[in-house]
């Protein structure tokens, strides 16, 4: 009898999912996050642990898609009205904070002896916060909520369309020049894939839905294909797979099927999370903690400060009820997936040592874990230990 060959993804996701399986349930024992089990797993088994996967690069790449289906199934929850007036308001809060967070993050990198360039890049990662944690903490279904994620979102998509200009800036200073690719991303390509979005929605999806809602594949499958197609239209006029899975989840919002399409696509979104959330944990570098573990320590300390105060006195100036800016403001204390990316891209491009994109990671994901933390103790979350807290 011949026996199978060892297939090295099935045992990847073997190894992710057992072993999130084992320490969620400790954690739920424990009355522990979720969040920070899955992180821990990848610590473990990553190629800086135990190295049961010693490379983490394709779980990052699987798990961009729990991100692209996260930002599909918020903006689903959102009616373009209503983030079009989020959006007006929160552009200054997110301007104003995003300057008062790059200040202090340069600042702090300086006085902590890296280089003008290294602080510049540091003080630039600290401008952002978690789409993904953000959002995964966020409940859809309770209506308080309903307005509290439409803040979140709006400052989140906007910092989204901050960090493409900050990955621009990246690529003009490795590169040393500005292309007209380069403008054309900052002036064509959102309008454009807006336009597309709503247009294909209006004369093609409407009809589809209106003739074949009956037929829950056939709608489970439209609503995949439309959220990839935009997604990646978006990546191809050089914006990102999230704005655009963003903008097709808002073009379907005011469609009648769009809870039902929530619905549906949950557990998919859960299964690629899991990844990102182990594959994060995965990069943790080990090797290099005993140097870089006090400023990393001492940068996260700064913006899980600075990050509350600062949001919560912004959003009560745009007269947000004081309860709301609070909250709001604590599920946007971490640092971002954005910054895990300038820290390896900026590394690449020899812009920054290999201290300082250490240090820069572990700050990221020290806020990730104490954020959480906050987040799942003190408010309603789909992730809550408390039964008293949890909600979808």
């Amino acid at each position: 009898m011949k026996i199978m060959a060892h297939n090295p993804y099935i045992y990847v996701v073997f190894v992710i999912f057992t072993g999130a399986a084992l320490l969620a349930t400790l954690a739920l024992f424990t009355r522990q996050s979720l969040l920070v089990a899955y992180l821990i797993v990848g610590m473990l088994i990553g190629p800086t642990g135990l190295r049961l996967i010693p490379e983490s690069h394709a779980l990052q790449q699987a798990a961009d898609f729990g991100i692209i289906f996260l930002l599909f199934l918020m903006g689903l929850h959102l009616k373009p009205a209503n983030l079009f007036h989020m959006l007006k308001n929160a552009t200054v809060v997110t301007l104003l904070s995003s300057t008062a967070f790059a200040a202090l993050g340069t600042a702090g990198a300086y006085l902590l002896h890296f280089t003008m360039i290294e602080s510049l890049i540091i003080g630039a990662a600290m401008m952002f916060s978690s789409t993904i944690i953000g959002l995964k903490l966020l409940p859809t279904t309770v209506l308080h909520h309903q307005h509290i994620g439409e803040v979140v979102i709006s400052v989140l998509l906007l910092q989204d369309i901050l960090a493409i200009l900050t990955l621009i800036s990246l690529q003009v200073a490795s590169m040393g020049e500005f292309t007209i690719q380069d403008l054309l991303v900052l002036t064509v390509a959102l309008p454009l894939v807006l336009v597309i979005a709503f247009l294909g929605e209006r004369f093609i999806l409407r009809v589809l839905i209106s003739r074949f809602d009956r037929i829950r594949e056939f709608i489970f499958l439209l609503a995949i294909a439309w959220c990839l197609g935009i997604a990646q239209l978006s990546e191809h006029l050089h914006l990102s797979y999230n704005i655009g899975a963003f903008i097709a989840g808002v073009s379907l919002a005011s469609s009648p099927i769009s809870l039902y399409i929530a619905e549906s696509l949950k557990p998919l979104r859960d299964f690629f999370l899991i990844l990102f959330f182990v594959g994060t944990g995965a990069e943790v570098p080990f090797h290099l903690l005993p140097q870089i573990m006090v400023p990393a320590l001492i940068l996260s300390a700064m913006i899980l400060v600075a990050k509350p105060l600062i949001f919560s006195k912004l959003f009560n100036s745009i007269h947000e009820s004081t309860d709301l800016s609070a909250e709001v403001a604590a599920r946007l204390s971490q640092l971002s997936e954005f910054s895990l990316l300038i820290a390896y891209l900026a590394l690449q491009a020899h812009l920054i040592g290999v201290e300082a994109a250490a240090t820069l990671q572990t700050a990221t994901l020290i806020t990730f874990v104490v954020s959480s933390y906050w987040v799942v103790m003190k408010y309603p979350t789909p992730l809550a230990s408390s039964a008293r807290l949890r909600r979808d």
